[in-house]
């Protein structure tokens, strides 16, 4: 059975943080479900959303090896959602 697993991540991400979020993300694909990776936004961050995109982006970019995007990042109410697959070997 194929679950759906969340990620959720701030635009103003340190490096570190990131990598531990990309590191979460890539066992979930691992043992085959889906992960959705949210980027919320909170107050005045939601001026920024599309200067804020490229952390998704990047984020697909690192995972690129064991997964593909199932649907790309598109906003939805205060936040940007992204959903990746892992690929067919």
């Amino acid at each position: 059975m194929i679950e759906v697993k969340e990620v959720r991540l701030s635009p103003n991400i340190d490096d570190n943080d990131l990598n531990t979020k990309i590191s979460a993300a890539r066992k979930f694909l691992e043992k085959g479900n889906k992960v959705k990776v949210t980027l919320r936004f909170r107050g005045r961050e939601i001026a920024r959303m599309n200067a804020s995109k490229h952390i998704l982006d990047d984020f697909a970019e690192k995972l690129s090896d064991i997964s593909s995007i199932d649907k790309p990042s598109k906003a939805e109410g205060r936040s940007l959602v992204m959903f990746l697959t892992a690929k067919k070997n």
